[in-house]
């Protein structure tokens, strides 16, 4: 055998070995080949990630891919786009009749028969439009008073005599002598709506298949009741109209006590430990002030999950929906990071609701209510929310627009105060920081009132109704 055959047959040899090789790999990766049915979920709950994890742990054959979302304009540009849509979506019940009127939710109802028992009232008729179901409820918001006792306490108010809006007026003309406001709003769409159905006001009514709308905001008796208590309040300086909710200021308001109460969700806990820390143990919960002080309640804020109509995966999509807002563990996984239930189980069990501190970001239990078992006072709001109100099938529209038409009111309201804090500290010779005579602000112009505003606000939601293809009465 000449030199180079023998380097040809070794050449020969070495390929056939590296094919053997690649033949071995080839047939390793199809072993390996991960045939699980893979769904993508849009969500900006915490627990989402941990929920996936122990969902898969259970359901070996999906796999759950989460992508952490908030508000709606990336939503809308999938569904405009007709690509990228999410299987799963957590979607607030105030946006969820918009999504359901536009035919974008998968029907849940012959799926979710028998479930109404399981939640609470106020979450279930939530995700309901016209007798049908487009959701599961995740988490809920039932309205409650949080207060720092100790600034009460100082100004000579007990918080636990406050059972109606009148007591609520007295103690902030009270809190007010020590120089504190007992709230901050400066007009929020989210707070507004979940007043006027404390109050028990009905503005809006949606048919049965969604085509017809009526917007009754000027002529609605809970609407009056809720602007004409609030104005009075922002008239006689009781609120501060200048701090946006959850700003810095904000923030450090509630932290140093010259903001002395929030009117909020029951999921408010965490997050006051979260942007008021050192406050820990100064607040407590109370059951929310009410007109005439009946236990009626409202809900604020709260979502549900619900399945995009485009899914090709509608099975193992609803069996992580199932998981996370129906199966007892999905649920203590989302409570235990911090979410308020949806479901009466978990709002009547003993360990709920003798709890008495808040986990942090670092995994501590703090006790920031001074110890108080908060929760019996939360679980209670939650059983007596109100039923019959409805949201907006453009609710999201209305919401946004609410700026720019209420926001006017609380705007002249904020510049206003400004203007009167300012020229009481020039009458009596004070300076500003640079030891500056202090400058008094132009006078703000005529007065835009709730009640005026409002009117424009019911105008833009009629005229969006009907560029939409709503009948609206």
């Amino acid at each position: 055998m000449t030199r180079p055959s023998r380097g040809r047959h070794l050449i020969a040899k070495a390929l056939s070995a590296v094919m053997s090789v690649c033949m071995l790999l080839t047939v390793a990766a199809c072993a390996v080949q991960d045939t699980r049915t893979v769904i993508t979920v849009w969500s900006w709950e915490p627990s989402m990630g941990k929920l996936a994890q122990s969902f898969e742990a259970a359901n070996p054959d999906v796999h759950v891919i989460v992508k952490n979302t908030s508000g709606y304009e990336n939503l809308n540009t999938a569904i405009q786009d007709g690509y990228g849509q999410p299987d799963v979506a957590q979607i607030e019940y105030f946006a969820l009749p918009q999504y359901a009127v536009s035919g974008q939710l998968r029907d849940l109802t012959d799926r979710a028969q028998g479930y109404a028992n399981f939640y609470t009232t106020g979450t279930w008729s939530s995700v309901q439009l016209g007798g049908r179901i487009y959701g599961l409820p995740m988490d809920s918001g039932p309205m409650a008073f949080f207060y720092n006792d100790s600034v009460f306490r100082q100004a000579g108010v007990d918080p636990t005599t406050i059972h109606t809006w009148k007591d609520y007026y007295r103690a902030a003309k009270k809190l007010k002598k020590i120089g504190v406001y007992i709230a901050a709003d400066a007009g929020d769409a989210s707070f507004f709506n979940a007043m006027i159905w404390l109050a028990g006001g009905r503005p809006y009514r949606t048919s049965s298949d969604g085509k017809t709308v009526t917007v009754n905001l000027k002529g609605d008796t809970g609407t009056k009741i809720f602007i004409e208590y609030w104005q009075k309040m922002m008239d006689e300086g009781l609120i501060n109209t200048r701090l946006t909710t959850w700003s810095t200021g904000w923030q450090n308001a509630l932290g140093n006590g010259t903001v002395a109460s929030v009117l909020s969700g029951a999921w408010m806990p965490s997050m006051l430990l979260s942007d008021v820390p050192g406050a820990a143990g100064q607040w407590r919960v109370g059951t929310i002030p009410t007109v005439y002080g009946s236990t009626a309640n409202a809900e604020i804020g709260g979502s549900a999950l619900t399945m995009l109509n485009t899914t090709r995966k509608p099975e193992a999509a609803y069996r992580f929906i199932e998981y996370v807002c129906h199966d007892a563990e999905g649920i203590a996984t989302r409570v235990d990071g911090g979410a308020f239930p949806a479901d009466t189980s978990t709002l009547e069990s003993k360990t709920f609701l003798e709890k008495t501190t808040i986990r942090d970001s670092r995994g501590i239990q703090i006790p920031y209510f001074g110890g108080q078992q908060f929760n019996k006072v939360l679980a209670q709001a939650a059983q007596n929310v109100s039923s019959g109100y409805q949201y907006l099938p453009f609710e999201v529209y209305a919401r946004s627009d609410f700026r720019a038409t209420m926001g006017k009111a609380y705007k002249w309201e904020s510049a206003n105060q400004r203007r009167i804090v300012a020229k009481k500290r020039f009458e009596a010779g004070m300076t500003d920081d640079d030891g500056n005579p202090v400058t008094v602000p132009d006078d703000p112009g005529p007065k835009v009132s709730l009640a005026g505003a409002l009117a424009s606000w019911q105008n833009d939601i009629q005229e969006y109704g009907v560029n939409q293809g709503f009948t609206i009465q």
